[in-house]
């Protein structure tokens, strides 16, 4: 825990410091700076047009100018409507001309925030091309000054493809991943600071920031909302908990009893488990859930060859369902972690069972003290994916159970959803959005924090290059 806690302080100390330095140097560099180079400081590539940099330099005042255009058409507007999220909501007016009502249009708060972070990401995108058009404006002036020969327009293209061709195969992915991943998913957690839910539905209705209220709600104030809460997550760490262990170990047992010697078809029955796994999960479920209804065909099956008198409720009642799910994931999950199993047991060292039987070793014996260990210590990173994985794992829970039965103690959630579920049907349901996102924001704080400190506190990670 310490050591990433060291980590952590390292790389935000790390991160302000290259900010100061680069403050340090933009202002440096303007006092050292000619003439041309202050210039560019306010005028972007006029370094560059002066020192026969023509191309570069018109592209770098374009991207000047098309800022100012849009900041001014627009962007400045955005901003200022990035506080409010809107002052005027859409209805009837009375238009006492005309004496009619007529439509007001009015502001739409979701797209106000959706903009206003499009223009922040918009401003550092441009401050970041900015500073980069001074930093080589005084480099060129550094080069003149020491008869380095500046390079053309064209010798940098085909730098970027010779000497920075890692630029150039980077940029692109990079670009998209800030304006499909990073910038979205900035924009969800900010709605958890705001009131967005049935009640604020823009544009009829604007909704607006409350600061932290939600996630006091979520944890203290809102008693309907903190309880469920709390009991989903309980359930989903217990869910978890099972799906993984279960799942792990019992792959464990099947692929030594498969690899074996003395089994015979060892590639017969690994075909056999594998099948599931041909089979798409989701197939596999929907048929589990007719199969397990209370009219479903298990329970008339026992009823008719009377072996029950009435049917069982698997999945209608709130502790039997939370043990089939578990049942159930089973069944799609033992065979990957046997034929990850299998292939990590054919490289534990024979040597080690045979000293072991020298020394009178049973095969429990020999499981828990050579088997087991070897395992964890190699997949333990694959556990913690897993765990976070089942933490997340929404189809098993929805599409076998959806979530029920419905409780009514519980704020638009079922007894076996997980927390994943219930923010599912937060969205799609109640549309209550801004919970659904401190919901989200909530669960990555909990499982960045568990993989952190678990992962760096296995001994994959402590002892990387040994095993004993």
């Amino acid at each position: 825990m310490k050591k990433i806690f060291n980590i952590i302080i390292k790389t935000i100390s790390s991160f302000f410091v290259s900010i100061i330095n680069g403050f340090k140097n933009y202002f440096s560099n303007f006092i050292k700076g000619d003439s041309i180079t202050k210039i560019s400081y306010f005028v972007m590539g006029f370094g560059c047009v002066m020192r026969k940099q023509v191309v570069k330099g018109i592209i770098f005042l374009t991207v000047q100018l098309s800022y100012l255009f849009y900041m001014f058409t627009k962007g400045f507007y955005y901003l200022q409507m990035l506080t409010t999220l809107g002052v005027k909501e859409q209805g009837e007016v009375w238009d006492a001309t005309a004496q009619i009502y007529r439509i007001q249009l009015g502001d739409n708060s979701m797209l106000l925030l959706l903009f206003g972070v499009t223009t922040v990401f918009i401003s550092v995108a441009f401050f970041l091309v900015y500073f980069g058009s001074v930093k080589n404006a005084y480099q060129n002036e550094i080069n003149i000054k020491n008869n380095i020969k500046i390079k053309s327009f064209k010798e940098e293209l085909d730098d970027l493809l010779d000497s920075k061709y890692h630029i150039t195969i980077l940029s692109i992915p990079t670009i998209l991943t800030f304006a499909f991943t990073i910038m979205p998913l900035i924009f969800m957690i900010l709605m958890a600071f705001t009131n967005f839910d049935g009640n604020h539905q823009p544009p009829g209705k604007l909704f607006t920031w409350v600061g932290l209220t939600n996630f006091s709600s979520v944890l203290v104030s809102n008693p309907l909302w903190s309880k469920t809460f709390m009991r989903l997550l309980v359930w989903t760490i217990i869910w978890a908990f099972f799906a993984t262990s279960l799942n792990y170990v019992l792959g464990i047992l099947l692929a030594i009893m498969i690899n074996k010697q003395g089994i015979k078809l060892k590639k017969m029955w690994r075909t056999i488990f594998v099948t599931t796994i041909a089979v798409p999960q989701f197939v596999s479920l929907l048929l589990m859930s007719k199969l397990l209804a209370d009219n479903g065909a298990l329970n008339n099956l026992l009823i008719n060859f009377n072996f029950i008198k009435t049917f069982i409720p698997f999945l209608s009642d709130a502790d039997v369902a939370k043990v089939v799910v578990i049942i159930v994931n089973l069944w799609v999950g033992i065979p990957y972690s046997m034929l990850i199993s299998s292939g990590i047991l054919m490289n534990i060292p024979k040597d080690l069972y045979e000293a072991s039987k020298i020394d009178g070793a049973n095969s429990v014996k020999q499981f828990f003290s050579i088997t087991l260990p070897y395992m964890l210590h190699v997949t333990t990173p694959y556990l913690i994916t897993q765990f976070v994985g089942n933490i997340n794992n929404f189809n098993v829970i929805y599409l076998l159970t959806g979530g029920g039965p419905k409780s009514l103690n519980l704020y638009q959630a079922g007894e076996t959803d997980l927390l994943v579920t219930w923010l599912y049907k937060l969205t799609t349901e109640a549309q209550n959005y801004a919970l659904a996102s401190t919901i989200g924001i909530i669960i990555f704080v909990i499982l960045a924090t568990f993989s952190l400190i678990s992962y760096n506190m296995t001994s994959a990670v402590k002892e990387e290059d040994t095993f004993s």
